[in-house]
């Protein structure tokens, strides 16, 4: 790709500054009593079903008082800033399966659950179950208190859902990734067309039960005028340590350390501190997401848990073949190779109970 062929700068909505987004609260959508009601209403029936996860369908548990919400939220999400905050549910009173129940409603009509593991789990835990440390090629980022760097998951859209926050830390931040792509156009034009070149990512890391070690992508897409964007430079470096895995030129790791520092700086990001209850719904198209290391309470039933799901949009994004993690995550019907896993779980109330892991 030649410079004159790079795409310019980004101007839609999905180009912002977490400093400037933190000036208002249009990012916060705050449900009413009547949604929350619906909300509650349904997640009952959800458990007193108990349908499989893996076939239920949004039109099995349809939506009235919170039917433009979702419209909306999803508007924000695939093409707007990337992502929206909800607010208003009392996951504090809930038992965590009504709380599981409501959000994979919520997930049904957002998009379409994905499973996130080998497992076959289509719910996953951000539940600390380890003191390891994210230098640990071991560690898996969900079940330790450490930070984690800005990165993309294997979706197009995740989701999390606070049931209980940390004893201190463990803010969600968010960056654009538009922004960060502008940032280097206008400081290394010279560095952007590496971007939209193939990298070798570390699936094993993400996944110990990966069937391969590693995947490709580039870090940036744009098709049809669509900017999207995959990003998360430590598992390109890990995968350097798989035999057969081309190494990384001066210019490409450049570029990385460009991206990275353009990342972290003052102003770039958001932060947010989730409250029980909270639902945070992201493209990974359009934003990188971290968090902040955090100290967690001694007593189980106290420790910091998130809900986390990843769904496939129904939009029909466009972006370049092979783009992302998504010719490698496994759709929710059919499990890799149409063997399930002897431990997979598909009730909202056995998935609600996490899997502890180290």
């Amino acid at each position: 790709m030649t410079l004159a062929e790079v795409p310019s700068l980004v101007t839609t909505r999905a180009a912002w500054r977490g400093d400037r987004l933190m000036e208002g609260q249009d990012w916060v959508y705050q449900l009413d009593a009547a949604q929350v009601a619906e909300l509650e209403e349904l997640g009952r029936r959800f458990l007193d079903a108990d349908p499989d996860l893996r076939f239920v369908q949004a039109e099995d548990y349809p939506l009235d008082a919170c039917a433009d919400a979702v419209r909306a939220w999803r508007e924000d999400v695939d093409f707007g800033r990337g992502f929206v905050l909800v607010r208003g549910l009392r996951s504090d009173t809930y038992s965590d399966a009504l709380s599981a129940a409501i959000y994979y409603v919520l997930g049904l009509h957002m998009g379409d659950p994905i499973r996130q593991n080998e497992m076959g789990d289509l719910l996953d835990h951000v539940y600390a179950t380890s003191d390891k440390t994210m230098d640990d090629p071991t560690a898996m980022s969900s079940k330790v208190r450490d930070k984690l760097v800005y990165h993309s998951d294997s979706s197009d859209i995740v989701a999390l859902m606070c049931l209980r926050g940390a004893k201190a830390g463990g803010l969600s931040c968010l960056v654009s990734g538009a922004e960060i792509y502008n940032e280097i156009l206008r400081r290394r034009p010279d560095l952007a067309p590496l971007l939209l070149e193939p990298f070798h990512w570390d699936w094993r890391r993400q996944d110990h039960n990966a069937p391969a070690d590693t995947y490709t992508s580039p870090v940036v897409s744009v098709e049809q005028g669509v900017f999207s964007m995959y990003a998360g430079s430590l598992y390109i470096i890990t995968a350097q340590d798989y035999p057969g895995v081309p190494k990384l030129t001066e210019e490409q790791l450049e570029v990385l350390r460009l991206f990275d520092e353009i990342t972290y700086e003052r102003g770039m990001a958001i932060e947010m501190d989730f409250r029980p209850g909270d639902i945070q719904w992201l493209s990974n198209y359009a934003a990188l997401h971290a968090r902040t290391a955090f100290s967690d309470w001694p007593e189980p039933q106290r420790k910091r848990h998130l809900l986390r799901l990843w769904l496939s949009s129904r939009t029909d994004r466009p972006v370049v073949a092979g783009f992302g993690k998504n010719g490698v995550v496994q759709h929710r019907a059919e499990a890799r190779g149409g063997q399930e896993h002897p431990d997979a779980r598909f009730s909202i109330r056995t998935m609600a109970v996490p899997r502890l892991i180290s």
